[in-house]
């Protein structure tokens, strides 16, 4: 038995060390295809991305989003895509810190991934690293992005929701009209929603997405700091997975 397939093994039975050691070989191309190939067709939960511009709040989302997830008795796992440092290659690891509970808890895994420049927003081989979560037995995985501009879209084909969040007072109308990430969102949520203006973004943003013959999208408010939306917010990402094909 190869070392990767010994590790897939104490990943099933329960090893978060094994867990870890797996998503590290994960970066790299043959171990990827080793485990891709051996996982082809396994069970999996629901996988929810997470996107959006820097400073729109999507890591102090997710926390809340884990909170909540928790509180149903669900397992759940991260998988924050973390821009590069340029000094050491490595994760800057400011969104695990605004995510990670309070105490450590065996139902939640957060892993921060370094993320270079260019490529749309996610790492390589994150279809590896979520079935290697889902071998483990996480009930949901989520994914977050980089801040993302309008052309990195890639995460829609790992994820079964997308959701995009927005802040109140972006300026400019976030050039809503031009093509990118608002084509391919699932869930559009105006989030920091105790800001002012958010009640009419949401307005404006749905009349402009949801116009006759259109795909409907949905736009919602979340405010992490007052905890309003959140539930709503997962329980709507639930009900448009189901009957979805994954990825």
């Amino acid at each position: 038995m190869s070392n990767n397939l010994e590790l897939l093994k104490r990943i099933k039975s329960g090893d978060r060390h094994a867990l870890s050691r797996a998503l590290t070989l994960a970066a790299q191309r043959e171990s990827a295809d080793e485990f891709r190939e051996s996982l082809a067709g396994a069970s999996r939960g629901v996988v929810v991305a997470i996107t959006g511009s820097g400073g729109v709040g999507k890591s102090s989302l997710i926390g809340k989003l884990i909170e909540h997830l928790r509180r149903g008795d669900q397992r759940v796992a991260v998988l924050a895509c973390d821009p590069q440092s340029p000094l050491t290659g490595g994760a800057l690891l400011g969104d695990r810190i605004r995510m990670s509970p309070a105490e450590v808890d065996p139902g939640v895994f957060i892993r921060s991934l370094s993320t270079a420049a260019g490529g749309q927003a996610i790492v390589p081989n994150l279809d590896v690293m979520i079935e290697l979560l889902f071998a483990f037995g996480f009930d949901a995985v989520i994914l977050e992005t980089v801040g993302a501009g309008q052309g990195d879209t890639a995460v829609r084909d790992l994820a079964d929701v997308l959701i995009l969040l927005l802040q109140p007072e972006s300026g400019d109308e976030l050039q809503w009209e031009k093509a990118g990430l608002l084509e391919v969102a699932d869930i559009v949520s105006v989030n920091k929603s105790d800001l002012p203006g958010a009640e009419a973004m949401q307005s404006q943003i749905a009349a402009q997405l949801n116009l006759p013959g259109c795909r409907e999208i949905p736009v919602v408010r979340t405010s992490p700091s007052r905890n309003e939306g959140i539930a709503e917010l997962w329980e709507l990402a639930l009900s448009l997975a189901k009957g979805k094909p994954h990825g």
